[in-house]
C-alpha cells in the first residue's frame, strides 16, 4: 500500500469524524465505560455494578482501554477519542484491501470505500445498529477484524483469518459469531456447494436456554429489536431489500467474470437468509424467548457494511468514474444528510465532544459536577428513563458521574436482556421509582431507606425540601441528608 493512500485514507477518517460527529458518553457507552472506569478504579461502583459488569466479564474491551490508559500518558477521554479515530481509520483499510479484491479499477475501491465513510451512521434496519457508533465501544473496535478476517478467508489465508477473528472474538463474542459463521458459509460455497451453510449458521442457536421469569418476560418485551415479528414494515424492508438488491450484484459480477465480488454476495444472501429463519423461529414461539436476547438480525451488521461497499464500487466503476463534478454531486448531498440527522439526534450537544472541553450538554455538567463533588460511595437516584428526555440527548450517567445509581428503564434494561438472572432485582428498582415525576420529599428518602439513595439528579424546578448544591437551567443535584 502507497503512503498516498494511507494519506487519503487518513483524511477519510477526519471527514467522516466531522460528519458523524463523536459522543463519548452516549448510548451504549453506559454500558462499556464503567467497566473501564472500575478497572482503572476499583473503589468506584460499590453499588449495582453488576449492570455493567455482566457485559464486561464477556469482553476484553475494558481490559484493553484500561491497559492503553496505563500504557500511555492520555487520560481516559483522550484514549477514547483516540481509539474512535483509530476504529474509523481502520475499518476503512480494511474495505479498501477488501474492495481491491473485488474491482481492479481504482474509482471503483476508493467509491466503495467512500460510500462506507459517508455512511458509517447508518441505521441498520430493526437491529438498533449503526455501522459505527458515535462513541468507542466493542463494535466498534470488532468491525474491521470482521473485514479483514473476510478479505484473508477470500485470499485463503486461514491463519491470518483466525488471528483476526480471535482478536474480535475477544472484543465482541457474538458479533464474531456471526463472522465466522459467514467466512464458513464463503469456503461452503466454494468448496463444498454449500453443505456446510446450515450447521455453520446454527452455530449460535442455543447458546442460551432455559425457563425465564415474569420479570424477564416483561423486560423482553420492552425491546421489540429482539423479536423480528415486531419490527415495523420498513424495517423488515431494510431486512429483505438487501437480498434483492445483493442478488442483482451478483448476476452483474458474474457477468463481468468478478469471481470474489460473485462469490461474496451468493454467501452473504445464503448467510442472511438462514438467520432470518432462525430470527423468525425464535421470535414467534414463547418457549424461544430466552433466545431471543442472542439479537440473531444483527448478522444484517456485516451484510450492510460489504453491501454499501459493493454498491460504492459498481458506482465508482461505471458512473462517477473520474469525473470529480460526478463525485461531488453524490457525497456532498449525502454526507450533508448524515450531518444534518446527527444534529437532530444530539441537539443540546456539540457534534464533537473533543477530550478535555467543557461539556455544552447541562444535563453532563450536572454529571460531571457529581463526579467532581460528591463521594466515591454514593448511591444516586434519576429518571429511569432519564436518557430519553429530550436535552438529555441520550448521555450514560455512571459513564460520566463515576457513581453508582438505581436501575434505570433504558440501558440497564437492555442489560438484563442478555443475563436474565438480574430481572428480578431490576424490576423492584425500577418499581420502586415508579412515578418519579410525581415524586415528593418523602418519596426520594423512601429510596434512601430502601436502597441507601444519598443524592437525586432532577428536572428543574425539582422539589420543595432537598438542599441541592448544583443547579443549571435543566437540571439540579440534590442531596438526602
Amino acid at each position: 500500500m502507497k503512503v498516498k493512500d494511507l494519506f487519503v485514507l487518513l483524511l477519510m477518517t477526519f471527514a467522516a469524524l466531522l460528519v458523524h460527529g463523536y459522543h463519548p458518553w452516549a448510548e451504549d457507552a453506559e454500558i462499556y465505560l464503567p467497566g473501564v472506569e472500575k478497572m482503572l478504579h476499583p473503589e468506584l461502583f460499590p453499588f449495582n455494578a453488576q449492570f455493567f459488569e455482566s457485559h464486561a466479564h464477556l469482553t476484553f474491551f475494558p481490559n484493553f482501554i484500561a491497559a492503553s490508559v496505563r500504557l500511555s500518558p492520555l487520560r481516559l477521554e483522550a484514549m477514547l477519542f483516540f481509539w474512535q479515530i483509530a476504529s474509523i481509520f481502520l475499518l476503512l483499510l480494511a474495505c479498501w484491501y477488501l474492495s481491491g479484491k473485488c474491482f481492479a479499477n481504482r474509482s471503483a475501491r476508493w467509491s466503495g470505500v467512500a460510500l462506507v465513510a459517508s455512511l458509517l451512521t447508518l441505521p441498520v434496519a430493526g437491529t438498533a445498529l449503526y455501522l459505527m457508533d458515535q462513541y468507542v465501544n466493542p463494535r466498534n473496535l470488532t468491525a474491521f477484524a470482521a473485514i479483514f478476517t473476510i478479505t484473508e478467508v477470500l485470499d485463503r489465508k486461514y491463519v491470518r483469518a483466525a488471528m483476526s477473528l480471535v482478536f474480535a472474538a475477544a472484543l465482541h463474542p457474538l458479533m464474531a459469531v456471526f463472522v465466522f459463521s459467514y467466512c464458513v458459509v464463503l469456503v461452503g460455497l466454494r468448496r463444498w456447494d454449500g453443505r456446510s451453510v446450515l450447521a455453520a449458521c446454527l452455530l449460535p442457536f442455543g447458546l442460551f436456554w432455559g425457563p425465564v421469569s415474569p420479570a424477564y418476560h416483561q423486560v423482553a418485551l420492552s425491546h421489540a429489536n429482539h423479536y423480528l415479528v415486531r419490527w415495523q414494515w420498513y424495517e423488515w424492508l431494510g431486512a429483505v431489500a438487501p437480498l434483492a438488491i445483493l442478488w442483482g450484484f451478483s448476476r452483474i459480477a458474474r457477468s463481468r467474470q468478478l469471481r470474489n465480488l460473485d462469490l461474496l454476495c451468493r454467501a452473504l444472501i445464503v448467510y442472511q437468509l438462514v438467520y432470518l429463519l432462525l430470527a423468525l423461529a425464535t421470535s414467534v414461539p414463547a418457549r424461544f424467548e430466552d433466545l431471543a436476547r442472542l439479537q440473531l438480525m444483527r448478522s444484517l451488521y456485516i451484510l450492510y457494511i460489504l453491501m454499501l461497499l459493493f454498491a460504492g464500487g459498481f458506482l465508482g466503476e461505471y458512473v462517477l468514474k473520474l469525473r470529480t463534478w460526478r463525485w461531488i454531486v453524490l457525497f456532498a448531498p449525502l454526507c450533508a444528510g448524515m450531518f444534518l440527522a446527527q444534529r437532530e439526534l444530539f441537539p443540546a450537544s456539540a457534534h464533537i465532544e473533543w477530550p478535555g472541553t467543557k461539556p455544552r450538554n447541562q444535563w453532563v455538567q450536572a454529571f460531571a459536577w457529581s463526579r467532581d463533588n460528591t463521594p466515591v460511595n454514593a448511591i444516586f437516584a434519576l429518571d429511569p428513563n432519564h436518557m430519553s428526555i429530550a436535552g438529555e440527548d441520550a448521555n450514560g450517567f455512571r459513564a460520566i458521574a463515576q457513581r453508582s445509581m438505581l436501575a434505570d428503564a433504558i440501558k440497564d434494561s437492555g442489560a438484563v436482556t442478555m443475563f436474565p438472572p438480574m430481572a428480578d432485582e431490576w424490576l423492584r428498582q425500577v418499581q420502586a421509582q415508579s412515578d418519579w415525576k410525581k415524586f415528593q420529599t418523602p418519596d426520594f428518602y423512601r429510596l434512601h431507606e430502601t436502597y441507601g439513595v444519598s443524592w437525586v439528579v432532577l428536572q428543574r424546578p425539582g422539589v420543595e425540601g432537598l438542599a441541592c448544591p448544583y443547579q443549571n437551567d435543566a437540571v439540579m443535584v440534590c442531596r438526602l441528608e
